[in-house]
């Protein structure tokens, strides 16, 4: 389970930052707001997963509900997945 969400979390984050450094730019300076149609529908798909996965991870390991918010929070910042995950799964990863 702590490997599908793994791949949706990255996947997600990248999503994110290919939204933010590639598809506004390309809507804002190029004109093209197809990109942000695109990369965002795909963005928004890959964010339901990752909720998805997280609310399954909750309710198997018992987290607390702080927990969770926490997890979807870091999901909005560019980068989060990628600097919080090994410290907010350190105890989780050892029970698997």
């Amino acid at each position: 389970m702590f490997k599908n969400f793994k791949t949706v979390a990255y996947a997600e984050a990248y999503s994110l930052l290919a939204l933010f450094f590639i598809a506004m730019p390309l809507k804002y300076f190029a004109g093209l707001p197809l990109a942000v149609r695109i990369v965002g529908m795909v963005h928004g798909l890959l964010f339901m997963m990752y909720i998805y996965w997280a609310i399954q991870l909750s309710v198997k390991h018992k987290w607390p509900a702080s927990k969770l918010v926490w997890i979807c929070a870091i999901s909005s910042i560019p980068f989060g997945p990628f600097l919080f995950e090994k410290k907010l799964f350190a105890e989780d990863l050892k029970l698997n």
